[in-house]
């Protein structure tokens, strides 16, 4: 991925995510003009959280495209879009509202490279700001990832700070496949450090982001903040996690994890989505396989509650809080 910034142009900055977002997005559309941007309200008003603030004005309504309010016209456009050459990004205003447009991306983006087996690309991106912790109502608060994840031909990831959001944007559009981009709303705006010269870490790898021996534990998105203050509490107390951003949720890249279970022979996989049929089952199922003989405890999961996404006023007694991750670590720990 070529980059064309100026040489005048900074190489780090401190930015919240949703301004690495936009840089990310930016430097693709500068990088390659089959690159557009579509979704509801994105063009002059920057979207709902200002993602893609400032692009319609600099690359025009052609490139930057306010959509009906039609979740399945816009994923079915963008297939189009793709089959003729084009990198569509399509932002979902919230997570709760990319159920009208599932069956395209189930049914037809996620089918299309194997159904011409491998004669077609489908470099289409949905961008899906998702997850709790904004206070606001049903179907704003969702976290949707598994029923994508379970999806053959979808490849889903999600960052969780704006350095890792900058580059997996970049490397997201790059991608020949589709992919499911969830962008956690509780991190949009607290900022971070974004290096425009060093990618790093890989799309699909996960990285240890805190060393640790007594406990590994593992999340995605927003979680990863809140294994980060787990750890913090713990050490107070003597014990040492090791914290996991998984970064990617399909493919799951099972290197670092199962590495590290192998040192501390423990642990936790927390994430903001009902636990039943989620990604911390298969999490916990897959290193139950592959490191049994390393484990001193059972692979325990912290989640949602197997309920809808409940009002905002009782939503933190619903999402994983580092009480709760601590309360399992030490579950563990006792086993």
């Amino acid at each position: 991925m070529p980059d064309t910034a100026s040489a005048a142009a900074p190489t780090r900055a401190n930015l919240p995510m949703t301004k690495a977002l936009n840089a990310g997005l930016r430097q693709a559309m500068l990088d390659d003009p089959k690159v557009l941007m579509m979704g509801e309200d994105i063009g002059p008003l920057g979207g709902v959280f200002r993602v893609t603030e400032g692009l319609h004005a600099e690359f025009g309504e052609k490139r930057v495209l306010d959509t009906p309010l039609a979740e399945s016209g816009i994923i079915g456009t963008a297939i189009g879009l793709a089959l003729r050459g084009y990198r569509p990004v399509c932002e979902i205003q919230f997570d709760g509202f990319v159920f009208p447009g599932f069956d395209q991306i189930t049914s037809q983006l996620a089918r299309m490279r194997n159904r011409h087996e491998g004669g077609v690309i489908m470099p289409v991106v949905v961008r899906i700001p998702y997850g709790g912790h904004i206070g606001s109502i049903e179907h704003h608060q969702e976290s949707p990832e598994a029923y994508f994840a379970h999806t053959p031909g979808l490849r889903v990831v999600s960052p969780s700070n704006p350095h890792d959001a900058y580059w997996m944007m970049r490397e997201a559009i790059a991608s020949n496949d589709p992919v499911i981009f969830f962008e956690p709303k509780s991190r949009y705006w607290p900022k971070g450090e974004v290096d425009f010269t060093a990618p790093g870490t890989p799309l699909h790898a996960s990285k240890v982001v805190r060393t640790g021996t007594s406990v590994t534990v593992v999340g995605h998105g927003a979680m990863v903040s809140v294994l980060l203050q787990a750890a913090e509490l713990a050490a107070a107390e003597g014990i040492s996690l090791e914290v996991i951003d998984l970064r990617s949720i399909s493919p799951i890249d099972y290197g670092p994890i199962l590495e590290s279970v192998h040192k501390t022979g423990h642990l936790v996989v927390a994430q903001e989505a009902a636990g039943f049929v989620s990604v911390g089952s298969e999490i916990a199922a897959t290193v139950t396989e592959r490191a049994f003989y390393s484990l001193e405890a059972p692979v325990l999961r912290v989640s949602g509650f197997d309920t809808p996404f409940p009002p905002a006023a009782v939503e933190t007694h619903f999402l994983p809080s580092p009480d709760r991750v601590l309360e399992a670590v030490d579950r563990s720990l006792a086993f």
